[in-house]
């Protein structure tokens, strides 16, 4: 009877352990998906729930990669082993997983793996693979790629890859897109990617590629070229139209403007920091012949010729960076083709002048960058531009302007023109223009542009504002600091009433300010540092000023006046580096010491009060009752002294005009 008792409990037990929970691990359990990343695992921990999605094991310490991944967890999807040790996977282990979808090997030491030779095997239904990190070099990914037909993203990022023979992804021909970026390749034998009929994004980024003459991949969409040394771009001559859509070819040596696809559909391109000195097309004479990589150069056989009348057809290009060149000019029909231009930057060259004539079809183009180049000449035809929203001139030499150069510009909205060397006309000046052809007189208008917000004037050399100079322009932003011995119109900001919110005049050596504040209810950032100012003209009740910065000034006190209309609103204020008196505004100390008024430059802003008839200097922030109290005593005493001196002295006028009288009266009297 016990014997039989004893077989029921072992058939109860072997049947309510299918429903009992096992063990579970320290890992995270979210409903299908198990979180095991950074907890210095070992092995892979088998005591978890069945029917696991997805399984994180990122960050731990595992070697090796058994069968019993497969055995316990085959209904995985997603597998994360990235920063591992894994220098071992048992061949064959991932056939039986046939829900895995995504598999991350990334960061650990498959090269290992590799060295012997062994293939990872079927992987048919894995659909990303990151290979990243693993110090594989040529020839070592085809032991992962061998069997993997269902395979769509591939990352090899971060390898010693130095070579990409025509066989190594010959068994993922699904791939749409390749990540190579960050190995050392030098060479990649033809027909490598021409097999990969899906093949849409294609990222070579930091390598050590050289030249790129016969690219033929029409269906490719993204192409990453960045940080190579290609010195340069061809296109195989075609009447094929490529899909192509981005082209990165930023940091190379290439010295003229890449020959791109007569039939394209591009709609960015990126050739800054390279050495190119002309954007004309380089056309060859004949079919060039290059010799096999040596010694990491390139050999050209034939020689090279510039075909200047002919430019690449971009209907469709949208974005251009040609910034950090050596460009020295650009003829406008370079642009002839490019109507759908929004973004242009040809910053950091060298131009000396850019122009564009009425027939430019730039009118969809809203950004146009020239920072940073050598401008002596700038022009814009009538019908040009049409859509420029920001125009940057930046450190330039722009001198002698037409008046209305920037007046042609109908959507302008931010404008800088910082570094450079150029006088403000006033509006009376573009009046006494009107109906006569422009001339170029010197100074550039900038009132009565309605659609201009943002004006940047700094470092100019400017002499004067003239009066009513933003007449008619809406700005919300206006920068004139680092003009020193700028002279000010004290009706130079009228017009800004009802839009000026920030407005910089610093560094330009001011005394005084002569303008009216008060109008201008709704600044609300204003820089009047590295002036000499010793006072702030009115504020007005309606002030609305949060920042403030008055550092680097004359200031002795701020008026009481002027604390009260920025108690309002303030919300920063800078002090330091003025000769402030401790005592001499109550209300500007409770500003400082007890409001909730942001002080930065707190511990660099010093005051001075007496102390046995001299000055001394403190933290404004540590100023006491007892130190104002003794100035008022001071104060006192002297008061009493001149009180005491002027009665001595009345007493002595008196006693001076009776002993006159005296003496008058006993001379009056005497008889001989």
């Amino acid at each position: 009877m016990a014997s039989y008792l004893w077989v029921f409990l072992a058939v109860v037990n072997e049947v309510t352990a299918t429903f009992r929970p096992r063990q579970l691990s320290p890992c995270q359990v979210v409903k299908s998906d198990v979180f095991c990343s950074s907890m210095n695992l070992k092995t892979i921990p088998m005591e978890l729930p069945p029917h696991i999605s997805k399984l994180d094991l990122s960050h731990n310490l595992l070697q090796n990669v058994t069968q019993e991944l497969s055995t316990f967890y085959n209904s995985i999807r997603h597998l994360n082993l990235h920063s591992n040790r894994i220098e071992f996977i048992q061949p064959g282990l991932f056939k039986d997983m046939r829900n895995l979808e995504v598999l991350d090997l990334s960061s650990n030491n498959l090269d290992i793996f590799a060295l012997s030779q062994s293939e990872i095997g079927s992987i048919s239904t894995v659909t990303n693979l990151d290979l990243s990190g693993n110090g594989l070099y040529t020839d070592m990914p085809f032991y992962f790629l061998q069997n993997a037909p269902a395979l769509q993203n591939l990352s090899l990022e971060g390898n010693s890859l130095t070579k990409i023979d025509n066989n190594t992804f010959a068994g993922s021909l699904a791939l749409r897109s390749i990540d190579l970026h960050n190995n050392a390749i030098m060479d990649i034998e033809e027909g490598t990617f021409e097999s990969l009929k899906d093949l849409s994004e294609l990222n070579l980024s930091k390598n050590s590629i050289t030249c790129i003459i016969d690219f033929n991949l029409s269906q490719l969409t993204l192409l990453n070229l960045s940080q190579n040394s290609i010195e340069s771009f061809q296109t195989t001559p075609s009447d094929l139209e490529y899909e192509l859509l981005y082209l990165d070819l930023r940091q190379n040596k290439i010295y003229y403007f890449p020959v791109l696809p007569r039939k394209n559909k591009l709609m960015h391109l990126d050739v800054s920091r390279n050495l190119m000195q002309s954007v004309f097309d380089a056309s060859f004479a004949g079919d060039l012949e290059y010799s096999s990589f040596r010694d990491n150069t390139w050999t050209l056989n034939r020689t090279l010729s510039v075909d200047k009348n002919t430019f690449n057809s971009l209907p469709k290009l949208m974005y251009l960076d040609m910034s950090y060149n050596e460009i020295r000019s650009i003829p406008a029909s370079f642009f002839s083709s490019m109507g759908s231009l929004e973004y242009l930057n040809l910053s950091n060259n060298c131009l000396q002048d850019f122009s564009l004539d009425n027939d430019s079809p730039l009118n969809s183009l809203e950004t146009l960058d020239l920072n940073f180049n050598a401008l002596l000449n700038l022009s814009f035809g009538e019908n040009t531009l049409r859509s420029l929203k920001r125009l940057y001139l930046k450190g330039n030499a722009l001198h002698v302007l037409a008046p209305n150069t920037f007046l042609r510009l109908p959507s302008i909205e931010v404008l800088d023109l910082q570094q450079n060397n150029i006088s403000i006309c006033s509006r009376s000046h573009r009046k006494s223009q009107q109906g006569h052809r422009a001339q170029e007189t010197g100074c550039v208008t900038f009132s009565s542009m309605p659609t201009l917000r943002y004006l940047y004037l700094a470092s100019n050399g400017l002499v004067s504002l003239p009066q009513y100079s933003f007449y008619g322009s809406p700005l919300l932003v206006l920068d004139l600091s680092d003009n020193p011995g700028l002279e000010i119109h004290k009706k130079a900001f009228s017009g800004l009433e009802s839009s000026l919110t920030y407005v910089s005049l610093r560094g330009n050596d001011l005394q005084t300010l002569n303008i009216d504040l008060s109008p201008l209810t709704r600044v609300k950032n204003m820089d009047l540092s590295a002036n000499r100012l010793k006072g702030l003209p009115p504020l007005g009740k309606e002030s609305s000023i949060e920042f403030l910065n008055l550092q680097s000034n004359s200031l002795l006190t701020l008026e009481y006046s002027t604390v009260l209309a920025l108690e309002r609103s303030l919300k920063t204020l800078y002090l330091g580096g003025n000769p402030l008196i401790c005592c001499s505004s109550p209300r500007l100390l409770h500003l400082i010491q007890q409001s909730t008024v942001n002080i930065p430059d707190r511990d660099i802003v010093t005051c001075r009060y007496s102390q046995n008839l001299e000055y001394k200097e403190v933290n404004i922030s540590s100023v006491l009752q007892e130190h104002c109290q003794e100035k008022e005593g001071n104060s006192a005493f002297i008061i009493t002294i001149i009180i005491t001196a002027l009665v001595l002295i009345a007493v002595l006028i008196f006693l001076s005009k009776y002993c006159h009288q005296r003496r008058h009266r006993f001379s009056g009297s005497f008889k001989a």
